[in-house]
């Protein structure tokens, strides 16, 4: 993502202070007030609405803006056996981290006991049984499903209609290709506009997230600090297991030492840390792949930009703890089909929004809208996902570096199969560093 100019003038100080510290600092200060004040701070509730109108309001649009390009973005007559391969570990990554989220999430019970109240009831839907859940993916109507908030349909249509437009774009006719270039400049203008909009929101959270959480501590304990402390070790620990287990089975499967991987994806793994960005980091991901691991440029051109833009695994892990911390925190733990259901938006989802601003916590949110728990005006569910939002910078590290890594342990596994490998790095002790490429 670009870095953003400077803002000169009036509240000048407040667009140049960095967008994660100011919501942490929202957060803080929410709490610090809503202890401190009581009922008398209730009057900033309207301030939390406004933010929960806004992130009602980006939901429909991102989710078929951004598919739409995603899935169009992917050319199918150049995908072939290394495209697809690493498509398909993307996918399955994505869809085991979102197991590990909910399992982490489970056993935790982050959020468990906190009964979170609010001034309106939350919404309570008859969850369809697993079957069905899996038919009604299917849209009869997509316009309806669109005006009804029905995230399922929205996402699988959506990627149909960007595969089409794929199509269309590399069509050998030049009445379609141009007719699928056009369509394509539409989307992709009204991404960056999406882009755009969200990145005015957030400028807003802050204050919006100020509003809830005091609110929320107006009338609860302090005891909701221990639930959010819960959420980050429950993240956290999963996203370990993940690398451990998932990204070390893979390579030990493939004959290849996870230490030395590590050793070479060491930098790329920092700087995502750090920056929290992966498609920041990907120049440096680039040159660790080359210098580090010895993965043939043919191979890493194509399936490092395509991880930056699908490969959301910290991400899944991420949603599937803060879900479960929501369920449990409003006195609602989530049925096995609406665990399912994550499963499916999380995976589904991954494929166009990875681009957008604040990526993990729009994914949340149409988590919590697919299982039919919406962001609603006072409701404890806009309470609970106000609290996600006030430690995302600290959750954000951690699932951009295990999204970064994620990138790195599926490119060196298809470049292997392809024999795009170099073996003469990997054949060093685990004690030596990965050598450089001359």
């Amino acid at each position: 993502m670009a870095s953003q100019n400077k803002q000169n003038g009036f509240m000048a100080w407040y667009f140049n202070t960095n967008l994660l510290l100011k919501i942490l600092i929202g957060l803080v200060l929410g709490i610090i007030t809503g202890l401190a004040a009581g009922e008398h701070i209730l009057w900033v509730s309207p301030l939390g609405q406004i933010f929960v109108h806004l992130l009602k309001m980006i939901v429909m649009p991102i989710i078929v803006s951004t598919l739409v390009l995603g899935a169009a973005s992917v050319n199918p007559a150049q995908l072939g056996k290394t495209g697809l391969k690493i498509f398909v570990y993307y996918i399955l990554t994505g869809a085991i981290a979102v197991a590990i989220g909910l399992i982490a999430g489970n056993i935790f019970q982050p959020g468990k006991g906190l009964n979170l109240t609010s001034g309106t009831t939350d919404a309570t839907v008859d969850q369809p049984s697993l079957i069905q859940t899996l038919i009604n993916v299917i849209p009869t109507n997509f316009f309806d499903a669109l005006s009804s908030g029905d995230v399922l349909p929205v996402i699988f249509f959506s990627i149909l209609f960007g595969i089409g437009l794929s199509f269309l774009r590399n069509s050998n006719e030049p009445r379609l290709r141009n007719a699928g270039e056009t369509l394509y400049t539409l989307f992709d203008g009204a991404a960056e506009i999406m882009f755009l909009i969200v990145r005015w929101i957030l400028q807003y959270a802050p204050i919006g997230v100020f509003a809830l959480i005091a609110v929320v501590f107006a009338k609860q304990s302090a005891s909701t600090i221990t639930s959010l402390g819960m959420v980050i070790v429950a993240v956290y620990l999963g996203l370990a297991f993940h690398l451990v287990v998932v990204y070390g089975g893979l390579l030990t499967l493939n004959k290849l030492s996870f230490i030395t991987f590590l050793k070479g994806a060491r930098e790329a793994m920092i700087t995502a840390f750090v920056t929290r960005t992966s498609s920041g980091t990907l120049p440096v991901t680039m040159r660790r792949a080359e210098n580090n691991l010895g993965i043939n440029r043919k191979v890493y051109s194509f399936t490092l930009p395509l991880g930056a833009t699908i490969n959301m695994d910290g991400t899944a892990i991420y949603q599937g703890v803060c879900v479960i911390f929501i369920g449990f925190a409003i006195g609602a733990p989530l049925s096995f089909a609406q665990q399912v259901t994550v499963m499916l938006t999380a995976v589904l989802a991954s494929i166009g929004t990875a681009g957008v601003p604040g990526a993990g916590a729009i994914m949340l949110l149409m988590a919590l809208k697919a299982v039919g728990l919406p962001i609603e005006n006072g409701s404890a569910t806009a309470a609970a996902y106000a609290m996600i939002l006030g430690i995302d910078a600290l959750l954000d590290m951690g699932r951009t570096g295990l999204n970064v890594t994620g990138d790195l342990t599926g490119t060196t596994v298809v470049a292997k199969s392809e024999q795009a490998l170099a073996m003469d790095y990997w054949d060093s002790s685990a004690s030596q560093e990965p050598r450089e490429h001359k």
